[in-house]
């Protein structure tokens, strides 16, 4: 078991995240990087010596389209910004707790874990806490984080004294702040239209195989839905459904698509989606819900199709992120 943190030094959070290109330009190496992450793609062993060569290949295939992904988006991810500002709001309600110093690192662009490992040791500290900003755990998002940053630290050859906050998909604070927003997303339908609001929780989608070998994410995730189900007040129809394949291996589901074209075989008029797995707006909010699955909501004839605002920085979520903090680095 970790020691306490000594409360007399500074402690260093690492917000953990994805990342996405800043241009157009990125969209490419973003890829490369993503597709090269063996927590990502596991080639079989005797065959890890391959992973660039067909991350290149992929990334290079793939590029024109996410190109067009993000130029509808208005040329980049948003993703910097807006970690930046749960940063920063982040290590200001962390002053009121202790000495806290709150740096990014992202898995597959800019600014780094690498520059956030480097910030760490320009600064002295040596007590550290990683907070992968996904409350459900994955190998391939918390866990690939994770492994990275302990790859560097071992290259570095740094001495650090280390809590790792695994997930927080029920943390109570943080189920408030997604049920806050629904609330806000709620207020989209105009009012004298009759009809039932349905809310349909849409998930990162990962491969079958991945949960087969025990990966949390998929209880986690129905767990985090139950959740919130249960602090709703007013008993809403209450669906999920997983979004972002990519490839040929089976995924779990089902697929948002499938569950658009079911609810509109029911005669369903009125869709509010919640980004369940995302803290903050990116490809799969702006581009995937509000364009893609919207396009496709208005070809089912589902005239009120409504995404949750993502939590960004909203004032509970960052509460929510500052008790799971400061109740591990006590």
């Amino acid at each position: 078991m970790t020691p306490p943190f000594n409360s007399s030094e500074v402690t260093g959070v690492v917000l953990i995240n994805l990342g996405g290109p800043d241009s157009l330009e990125a969209v490419e190496p973003f890829l490369f990087n993503l597709f090269s992450d063996p927590d990502i793609i596991a080639l079989p062993f005797g065959f890890q010596w391959m992973l660039p060569f067909l991350a290149r290949w992929i990334s290079r295939r793939r590029s024109p389209i996410a190109k067009g992904y993000y130029r509808a988006m208005g040329g980049k991810s948003p993703i910097a910004e807006l970690t930046e500002d749960q940063r920063s709001a982040l290590e200001k309600a962390l002053g009121t707790a202790g000495k806290y110093r709150v740096v990014v690192g992202m898995r597959y662009w800019r600014p780094n874990l690498e520059s956030a490992l480097d910030q760490i040791i320009r600064e002295g500290i040596r007590q550290v806490v990683l907070l992968p900003l996904f409350p459900q755990y994955s190998i391939t998002s918390s866990g690939s984080g994770v492994n990275e940053w302990n790859r560097l630290v071992e290259k570095r050859k740094v001495q650090l004294q280390t809590v790792v906050i695994r997930d927080w998909y029920s943390h109570p604070t943080y189920i408030q702040a997604v049920v806050e927003n629904i609330q806000i997303g709620k207020k989209s339908f105009p009012e004298e239209v009759p009809g039932e609001i349905h809310i349909l929780f849409s998930a990162h989608g990962v491969p079958e195989k991945i949960i087969m070998k025990g990966d949390p994410y998929q209880r986690q995730i129905e767990e985090t839905v139950e959740l919130v189900r249960k602090n709703l007040e007013n008993g809403e129809r209450i669906h999920l459904a997983y979004q972002s394949k990519v490839g040929r291996l089976k995924w779990i589901g089902p697929s948002v698509e499938e569950k658009l074209r079911e609810l509109a075989d029911l005669k369903i008029k009125k869709i509010l989606v919640v980004p369940i797995s995302f803290v903050s707006d990116h490809s799969e909010t702006l581009y995937e819900i509000d364009i893609m699955f919207k396009k496709i909501a208005d070809e089912l004839h589902i005239p009120f199709f409504y995404r949750m605002p993502s939590l960004n920085a909203s004032p509970t979520f960052i509460r929510a992120l500052t008790e799971i903090v400061a109740g591990k680095s006590k």
